[in-house]
């Protein structure tokens, strides 16, 4: 059953359609073998005995004080996105019904993890092109006495999958690891949020879905970004029955304003509020999927989804500038990537050189650019992968990459992994921060790969399922959807989690308090991007709002093209950046959306992402 549409009400979801989604997919499917660059142990050994420069440290207060960095004339975010501050608790999300649930369940005593799960699920409702009950993700907590937590509920390859699934009879990758039923990886949003409700919640379990419940049955008014985005992915929605019905009712998309239902997902979410995962992984939706599966040619079966389980991973732990942080672990490569940028630069005082100057952006480019070779080379699932972890995350090793980089000149990709390819990105995950009143913190972040996954909704469930199987190696050594190109490690295998640039961070204060939650959306730009936030308020001491909304640059090691937000870049910061050596090309996308949640004084201070837009809110 479609949803309903009605007449128009009061409240919308709030962002802004950007251009993303609407960008034609391209096929990059050329072949490329992969060597990573690594640094070698007799160039450590002389650096330590030279003694290296001690890492550059900023004080706290110097985060806390400056405004709005001199951006040029052609940024197209200079406003104020709707910052929020409040003495308590905050809440940050990409749409705002989801902010409210997640508000109000802080307010009715839940903690932070009570809010997350209610917030999540309300994303499935309100954000189903993004955040979906048909995917997965991470989540990264902090809590008050001191503990951590990092939970991994990302999607795993069907037990039927095979190494070459994708490919066709030359050998070469086709898209049906992108569109269809093949793309979908077995879900884990439903038993990774009952995972960490059961741990650490506090409210009862269906009291934390009646807000989506309600949300799905009694409907929610269209805003311009969901119209949008339906309509410009609707070629693809349109090839499947099921998705059809639901976003394209009388074939066409909703106009904002329409009041949209979506009762079969009310029905799912009534099952799970009532059987917590059984109520998704058996029964009656679990035999919707597997029917699902069975008639477009998928290999999701019942076992499948009997057997997934989520995992609690050791956290990754590094310091910035002297602050601890804390992020994701493999099989998101966004917490050891991240530490790798972090670390690489720790000697440079990059506030001294100047915020969005040539020299400072070269010296971060040319982080990203090594972070990138050692990621796409080492990481993958660490259940099926062994991964050199310490070494990754040693001062050695970034010491090590360090001293390859010069000051004067960019390094071509090609003297660390060989080719180049092209690059698109998705609008395709969302991420939610949030702090509660007892100093427990939050952030989380959910997928389903591409804006609207594989397309295939589940007949009679009212949800898409994802394409996740795509961030697989699909042919290790050629580009993925991203223009990622990736190795062995990350090679399909069945039940394997496949390799995520999902970042949830949280840094803490001198007094191991949560002073700073954030994470992004926007595949591989989402490392990239939290590193900018970070580096922002740290190093160059800007507000949050500024930190937030500022212009980024990505480098991925392959392509090898340094990108920037398209009207972000001074033209004769580009010119000093090309006289490097970079090849500079500005994307009319974001680079990374990145709703944030900083410590200020007594008052947290929260900021969506004008990006994509959102809301913040809290008490």
């Amino acid at each position: 059953m479609g949803p309903l549409l009605d007449v128009p009400s009061a409240r919308g979801r709030g962002g802004q359609f950007l251009e993303d989604v609407a960008a034609p997919r391209r096929s990059a499917h050329r072949v490329l073998r992969t060597t990573a660059l690594i640094p070698l142990l007799g160039l450590v050994a002389g650096l330590a005995a030279c003694g290296a420069p001690r890492p550059v440290e900023q004080p706290l207060e110097s985060a806390r004080v400056a405004a709005a960095p001199p951006v040029p004339s052609t940024w197209r975010h200079t406003g104020d996105p709707g910052t929020a501050r409040a003495p308590r608790a905050m809440v940050v999300t990409d749409a705002p019904l989801a902010t409210a649930v997640g508000v109000d369940v802080l307010r009715a005593g839940g903690n932070a993890v009570d809010a997350a799960v209610a917030t999540a699920f309300a994303l499935a409702v309100v954000y189903p092109e993004a955040g979906n009950i048909g995917g997965g993700g991470f989540m990264v907590a902090y809590f008050a006495d001191g503990r951590t937590a990092a939970l991994d509920f990302r999607e795993r390859a069907p037990l039927a999958a095979t190494r070459d699934m994708y490919l066709d009879e030359r050998g070469e990758p086709t898209d049906r690891s992108i569109t269809g039923h093949l793309a979908a990886g077995v879900p884990g949003a439903v038993a990774g949020l009952w995972a960490a409700h059961q741990r650490f919640g506090t409210k009862p379990w269906r009291e934390l879905l009646e807000p989506a419940i309600r949300l799905a049955r009694d409907g929610f008014a269209v805003d311009s970004h969901f119209a949008a985005a339906i309509r410009n992915d609707s070629a693809r929605l349109a090839r499947f029955p099921a998705s059809a019905a639901l976003f394209l009712p009388g074939g066409r998309p909703p106009r904002p304003g329409d009041t949209w239902r979506n009762p079969d997902l009310a029905a799912v979410l009534e099952r799970i509020a009532e059987r917590g995962p059984a109520g998704f992984y058996e029964g009656e939706t679990a035999d919707l999927i597997v029917a699902e599966m069975q008639r477009g040619g998928g290999i999701i079966t019942h076992e499948d989804l009997r057997s997934y389980e989520p995992r609690w991973r050791e956290p990754i732990e590094f310091r910035y500038r002297g602050r601890r942080i804390i992020s994701m672990p493999p099989p998101s490569s966004g917490g050891i990537t991240l530490a790798l940028i972090a670390n690489i630069l720790e000697n440079d005082d990059l506030g001294r050189l100047g915020w969005s100057t040539a020299p400072t952006l070269h010296l971060v480019a040319e982080a990203m650019r090594r972070a990138f070779a050692d990621r796409n080379h080492f990481l993958g699932d660490p259940d099926f992968v062994e991964i050199p972890r310490a070494r990754l995350l040693s001062r050695e090793h970034a010491a090590a990459w360090r001293a390859t980089i010069s000051r004067e000149r960019a390094t071509p990709s090609s003297e660390i992994v060989a080719g180049a390819v092209p690059v698109e990105e998705g609008a395709h995950t969302t991420h939610f921060s949030i702090v509660d009143p007892e100093g427990n913190a939050v952030a989380l972040t959910t997928t389903i790969n591409e804006l609207f996954g594989s397309a295939v909704t589940v007949t009679g469930a009212g949800f898409l399922l994802n394409d996740e199987m795509d961030d697989f190696a699909s042919k290790p050594g050629a580009p993925n959807m991203y223009g990622l190109v990736q190795g062995e490690a990350n090679a399909i295998e069945p039940g394997k989690r496949m390799l995520s640039a999902m970042t949830p961070t949280i840094v803490l204060d001198e007094q191991d308090r949560p002073w700073l939650v954030t994470g992004a959306r926007g595949g591989p730009r989402i490392i990239t991007a939290v590193f900018q936030v970070l580096s922002n308020v740290v190093d160059h001491g800007l507000d949050l709002t500024a930190a937030v909304t500022a212009p980024r640059i990505h480098h991925q090691h392959l392509p090898d093209v340094l990108f920037y937000e398209e009207g972000g870049l001074a033209p004769e910061t580009v010119r000093a950046l090309e006289a490097l050596g970079h090849t500079v090309q500005p994307r009319s996308g974001y680079i990374g959306n990145a709703p944030s949640i900083l410590r200020q004084g007594d008052v947290w201070v929260g900021v969506p992402d004008p990006r994509v837009g959102g809301s913040a809110a809290g008490f």
